[in-house]
């Protein structure tokens, strides 16, 4: 009789898109001082039953992937709100990791989805210079100061230690996919923790996502037809659209190809 009185269901949802961490000099990815006010703010509609991120990334930095990942935990704890991640394009490496803050995690049959690892890539120049006819010095206070130094030729303790910091890295983010995921994740003969991912619809066989949906269908299931779904979103200053703009367009090809580099690992 009194339906119209009703009070539609609003939901926050938050959109995270992007590489993870400073991405260039006037274009900023995902990282947690970009992003902590405005989980703070989608957290604090206290009547919301959860709150829904949508995430696509092919990662990033580990660290502000992880400071990203305990601040929605934290946050979720404290207001006691449940937290629906949904992964578009990719949820890969620190993607995936960020993803991990939901209590449930859908997306689409083929989203790319996983990527449990740690990488390191440079280049070696030391042939090229002595081609052309450079001479490398270095001087340094701290005989590891130069490890990896490009320019010079590769050594065994270098990578040795190299490794043993990817090790650490990688035993974090295991940690973190065992405790979110827990007994989700299927016992096969796929190594889960082995750099490699898969499409959306392989990701569920495995555990490591919930169910195949997106966002608007998802919350329209499980809140109603009229469910409000409220955005909340980093939005582009206007200094920043101004410098982006600017004349600086090595910098700026220079961002942008580091970038691309990370979305094509995976096909986009």
């Amino acid at each position: 009789m009194f339906s119209f009185l009703k009070k539609k269901k609003i939901i926050p949802h938050i959109k995270l898109s992007g590489v993870i961490g400073n991405v260039g000099k006037f274009k900023q990815g995902i990282d947690f001082s970009g992003q902590q006010e405005i989980i703070s703010k989608a957290f604090s509609l206290k009547k919301a039953p959860c709150v829904a991120i949508t995430i696509n990334s092919p990662g990033g930095s580990p660290v502000q992937s992880h400071l990203i990942y305990n601040f929605i935990r934290q946050k979720a704890k404290k207001n006691k709100k449940k937290v629906i991640v949904f992964a578009e394009d990719v949820a890969a490496s620190g993607g995936y990791l960020i993803a991990c803050a939901g209590d449930e995690i859908y997306a689409n049959s083929s989203s790319i989805i996983g990527s449990i690892g740690v990488i390191y890539s440079s280049f070696g120049f030391t042939e090229l210079i002595k081609k052309i006819g450079v001479e490398r010095r270095v001087h340094t206070a701290g005989k590891n100061k130069s490890t990896l130094d490009p320019f010079l030729d590769e050594k065994k303790e270098d990578i040795d230690r190299l490794k043993n910091i990817q090790l650490d890295l990688h035993k974090d983010f295991i940690d973190v996919v065992e405790k979110s995921r827990g007994s989700k994740l299927k016992k096969t003969e796929v190594e889960l923790f082995s750099g490699e991912f898969w499409s959306g619809r392989r990701a569920k066989s495995l555990g490591l996502i919930d169910e195949i949906g997106d966002a608007n269908q998802i919350l329209k299931e499980k809140f109603g037809e009229d469910v409000i779904i409220k955005k909340f979103e980093k939005s582009k200053g206007w200094l920043s659209k101004k410098l982006s703009s600017s004349n600086d367009h090595i910098d700026q090809l220079s961002n942008i190809l580091d970038e691309k580099s990370v979305w094509q690992r995976y096909g986009l």
